[in-house]
């Protein structure tokens, strides 16, 4: 194809390779390689058909792909550039996989290192890093998600065991969990629970018929007097702080893979263009065409710049949530645009599953709301700069 020389210059406008080391590129180039092995070829058939492909969940963690920011329980112990990139690609695939790995190893794996008892990350911690367990994170409810603060969700002391009751919704992972990590009301205040998903009273619905997130498991959570031992309760975990922590970890994956859509939509898109022919020349010799190009390809290189910069950040343990909202408000948003943008290129063609920008397109609607819509992150910023809280 008269592009194929050319895909990977959207990425080196300004030459972001000198910021990575040989080992950060070799993760990036190895976890590439899987996927375009592993799951490109198939991903159109998942998406449309509403699947996830759960036969792929040992082979990402032979990979290393779980848990990949911790060096303990065998994990890969990647610094966080590294663990970017790997989201990077990953959602270059599709932001359904990058979801599922992001939970596992962002969300629920946080929880229990950051906030668990020692006999806790002694059990699950080796079974989320191998696969063999898959974890869920049950903060979001049916009618609170941006207001986590005003849960319903509650557990009550019964002796020593706790009584648990509620249900969260749009919960990844939900239906094929073993452990969900919950976070309920109590007299103590918010507190987190590791609740086995066999347990009585729990119940996991997935949900049908989205649009967005298609080759993903998204579900709702119900607990009707869930029993749960003493030692169900995460001890270290207090408060909204504790959940807030864990999707920090999780939204600084997203400022990477949020690049990842945008990059492979641009990919795909220029490909396109140089070969696609009317009035007898290729489209990507229009005017129009090259601005739209040039004008996403900034963009793209801009939110790389700023991923790769939070990335440094949190290395030298200077990254702050204020930080990680910037780089989640701008490259979803900037994502997305370049995702509908790169669809007008495409013309009609641009509608099929023949091509992956709507695919991107749909899937980064959800990426936009998750883990903190981009009106809170907006207002987190604004709070930041002006010192006023616009939340309530």
């Amino acid at each position: 194809m008269a592009g194929t020389n050319r895909l990977h210059d959207i990425a080196e406008l300004i030459n972001l390779r000198s910021l990575l080391t040989e080992d950060e590129l070799a993760i990036q180039q190895t976890v590439r390689k899987f996927l375009d092995e592993r799951f490109r070829p198939f991903i159109a058939r998942w998406y449309e058909a509403g699947e996830f492909p759960r036969e792929l969940v040992s082979e990402l963690a032979a990979l290393g792909m779980f848990g990949m920011q911790f060096k303990d329980y065998n994990c890969a112990g990647l610094n966080a550039t590294a663990c970017g990139l790997a989201c990077l690609e990953l959602e270059a695939a599709d932001s359904g996989l990058r979801s599922f790995v992001s939970v596992q190893g962002s969300l629920v794996m946080t929880a229990i290192d950051s906030f668990g008892s020692e006999e806790q990350k002694r059990t699950w911690m080796p079974r989320l890093q191998s696969g063999e367990s898959i974890g869920c994170f049950g903060l979001t409810e049916p009618d609170f998600g941006s207001d986590a603060g005003s849960m319903r969700t509650h557990a009550v002391r019964d002796g020593s065991d706790w009584l648990l009751s509620g249900s969260k919704m749009w919960i990844t992972n939900g239906s094929i969990a073993d452990i969900a990590v919950v976070w309920a009301r109590t007299d103590e205040g918010i507190r987190g629970f590791l609740v086995p998903t066999d347990s009585p009273g729990f119940q996991a619905t997935t949900l049908h018929g989205k649009l967005s997130m298609r080759a993903s498991i998204t579900s709702e959570l119900a607990f009707d007097r869930v029993r749960l031992p003493a030692d169900a309760i995460l001890p270290l975990a207090t408060g909204l702080r504790a959940p807030l922590t864990c999707l920090s970890e999780a939204r600084f994956g997203i400022v990477y893979g949020a690049m990842g859509a945008a990059r492979d939509c641009l990919e795909v898109t220029l490909d396109y263009a140089l070969n696609r022919v009317q009035f007898d020349r290729p489209v990507a010799s229009f005017q129009l065409t090259q601005q739209k190009l040039a004008d996403m390809a900034i963009e793209f290189n801009k939110g790389l710049l700023l991923a790769i910069h939070l990335g440094r950040m949190k290395e030298s343990g200077t990254i702050t949530p204020e930080a990680i909202s910037v780089g989640k408000l701008n490259n979803t948003r900037e994502a997305i645009e370049i995702a509908r943008t790169c669809r007008t290129i495409l013309g009609a063609a641009g509608i099929t599953l023949d091509f992956s920008v709507l695919r991107h397109a749909n899937n980064l609607e959800s990426v936009l709301t998750y883990e903190g819509t981009a009106e809170v992150h907006s207002l987190v910023i604004g709070q930041t700069l002006t010192g006023l809280a616009a939340f309530r």
